[in-house]
C-alpha cells in the first residue's frame, strides 16, 4: 500500500476478523458501560483538546518522568509556541478546571473522560503510540472514602465487563515531607549499587530515585527487592489515611495486596496509589491505575485542592476481555431489509425506510436492483432479522410477506401494521414477529 498508517497506531473498523479487539462495535459497547458506571458514581464528562502547551506537562507531570523526557510528541506551532499532543489525561483536565474556575460553582467536582493519548514508545501488546483512556478525576475531597470510591468505580467497571483474575495493588507515597525523607533513604541504599543498575536507573538515581522502584529491568528489580520501604517513612497523617483506605476496601469486599514498590509512572502522585493487573496481558499486565495528587492544581495556578483519579486503557480492557473469553456483545444489525422490485416499489420503499427509521427501527433496503437471490444473500451477510420483498402486487394489496431470516418462517402482514408490530417486538423483547403479531391483535 502506498500510504499505510503510521507506526504504533491502528484503525478501529466495524469488524476486524484478524484482530477482533479493533472492531468498533466492541469499543461502542465498552464505552456505553463506562458511561453507565460513571453516571452511577456521579461523574460528569469533560472533553479537552488533544494538544496543550508543553509547559503544562513539564509543570504537572514532571520533567524527570519518562513521559516528558522521552515520549511526548512536541511541536512548534505557527506562533512559535511549543505544543504537545496530550500524553495523559489528568493535566489537561486540571488545566480546564482552573481555566473555567469550576470550583466556583462547586468545590467538589467529579469528572470523567474517554479520550486518545499520545506517547512515542516501543509498540507492544496493550501499548501504542496513540492509545485511548477512560479516566476520572475527583477534585476537592481529601478523605480516604474518596480514594476508595474511585477504586471501587474502576473495580465495578471491570466486573460489569466480565473481567476476571484481577489483582489490586495499593501503596502510599506519603506526604511531601515523608516522601523527601524516603527519597534520601532510598538514594543512600542505591548509591553503592550504582554500577549494577541499568543505564536508565543510573540516570534516575540523582534526579528521581523513586522511579527506580518502577523499573522493569531484572537487574534493578533484584536490587530494589531489599530497598527500604516507603511505608516505614510515613508520618502519622499519611499512615492513618492509608490505614483507612485499607479498612474501607475490606468493608466493601475488594481484595488487595500492599506493594511498597508501587510508585506509578508520574511525578505528581502522593499518598494513595493503586494499580489493577490482569495476567492475560502478558508482560504489560497493568490494566489501569492511579492515585492521589493533592497539590497539582496549585502548581498550575489553581486553588490548592486535593484530587484523586485514575486512567485505564480501553485497548487493554478489550484485549483482556477477548483473552479471557468473556461473553462479548453481538454486532449491531438491521431489523428489517426491504427488496423493491421495480421503480415504483423502490420509491415506496425509500419512503418507508425514512418512516421506519424515525420509529427507531433499524432498516436498510437494496438500492442496486439486484436479482432477488443476490439481494437475499446480501441481507443474510448483514444479518438482517427480517426481509420483505415489495413488488406491484404488494403495493396494490397493501400487504407484505415478512421472512424471518434465521428460521425461514414467513408471515403476511398489512403494511400499516408493520411499524407497530416491529416496535412492539423491540419494546416487549418478543422473540419473533409472530409473537409480536399475536400480542398486537390481543391489544
Amino acid at each position: 500500500m502506498k500510504y499505510p498508517s503510521a507506526p504504533g497506531v491502528f484503525d478501529i473498523i466495524p469488524k476486524d476478523p484478524q484482530e477482533l479487539w479493533k472492531s468498533s462495535y466492541l469499543w461502542a459497547y465498552v464505552e456505553q458501560v463506562i458511561r453507565e458506571v460513571a453516571r452511577c458514581y456521579g461523574f460528569q464528562e469533560i472533553r479537552t483538546p488533544i494538544f496543550e502547551r508543553t509547559e503544562l506537562f513539564l509543570r504537572s507531570v514532571g520533567a524527570t518522568s519518562d513521559i516528558v523526557s522521552k515520549e511526548m510528541y512536541t511541536f512548534e506551532d505557527k506562533g512559535s509556541r511549543s505544543m504537545s499532543l496530550r500524553p495523559e489525561g489528568t493535566a489537561p483536565v486540571m488545566r480546564a478546571f482552573v481555566e473555567h474556575q469550576l470550583h466556583q460553582s462547586n468545590p467538589f467536582q467529579k469528572l470523567f473522560y474517554i479520550a486518545p493519548m499520545f506517547r512515542y514508545e516501543r509498540t507492544q501488546s496493550g501499548r501504542y503510540r496513540q492509545h485511548h483512556q477512560f479516566g476520572v478525576e475527583a477534585v476537592g475531597n481529601d478523605s480516604a472514602e474518596q480514594d476508595v470510591e474511585v477504586i471501587d468505580l474502576l473495580y465495578s467497571l471491570y466486573q460489569r465487563l466480565g473481567i476476571k483474575n484481577l489483582k489490586l495493588y495499593i501503596n502510599s507515597l506519603g506526604e511531601p515531607e515523608c516522601r523527601e525523607a524516603y527519597r534520601q533513604a532510598l538514594k543512600d541504599y542505591l548509591s553503592p549499587h550504582r554500577e549494577e543498575l541499568s543505564p536508565d536507573s543510573q540516570n534516575r538515581l540523582e534526579i528521581n530515585p523513586l522511579r527506580i522502584l518502577d523499573s522493569k529491568d531484572p537487574r534493578d528489580r533484584e536490587i530494589v527487592a531489599k530497598a527500604p520501604s516507603i511505608l516505614d517513612h510515613l508520618n502519622s497523617n499519611a499512615a492513618t489515611h492509608f490505614a483507612q483506605v485499607k479498612h474501607l476496601l475490606e468493608v466493601i469486599g475488594i481484595p488487595y495486596e500492599v506493594n511498597s514498590s508501587l510508585v506509578r509512572g508520574l511525578d505528581y502522585y502522593n499518598k494513595t496509589v493503586f494499580e489493577f493487573v490482569a495476567g492475560e496481558l502478558g508482560a504489560q499486565n497493568s490494566i489501569g491505575g492511579g492515585g492521589r495528587y493533592d497539590g497539582m492544581l496549585a502548581t498550575i495556578g489553581g486553588p490548592d485542592l486535593p484530587a484523586f483519579g485514575f486512567g485505564t486503557g480501553i485497548e487493554r480492557i478489550i484485549q483482556t476481555m477477548i483473552n479471557q473469553e468473556v461473553p462479548l456483545p453481538k454486532e449491531t444489525h438491521p431489523t428489517l431489509f426491504l427488496i423493491p422490485l421495480g421503480e415504483q416499489a423502490k420509491a415506496a420503499c425509500f419512503s418507508w425506510i425514512h418512516e421506519l427509521r424515525n420509529h427507531s427501527i433499524a432498516t436498510q433496503m437494496d438500492f442496486s436492483g439486484k436479482k432477488i437471490g443476490k439481494a437475499m444473500q446480501y441481507a443474510d451477510n448483514i444479518r438482517a432479522s427480517y426481509v420483505v420483498v415489495v413488488g406491484d402486487h404488494e403495493l396494490t394489496q397493501q400487504e407484505v410477506e415478512v421472512k424471518e431470516m434465521v428460521t425461514g418462517h414467513k408471515i403476511k402482514i398489512g403494511m400499516k401494521e408493520l411499524i407497530p408490530v416491529l416496535n412492539l417486538m423491540q419494546t416487549k423483547r418478543l422473540e419473533n414477529i409472530q409473537q409480536a403479531m399475536d400480542k398486537f391483535y390481543e391489544t
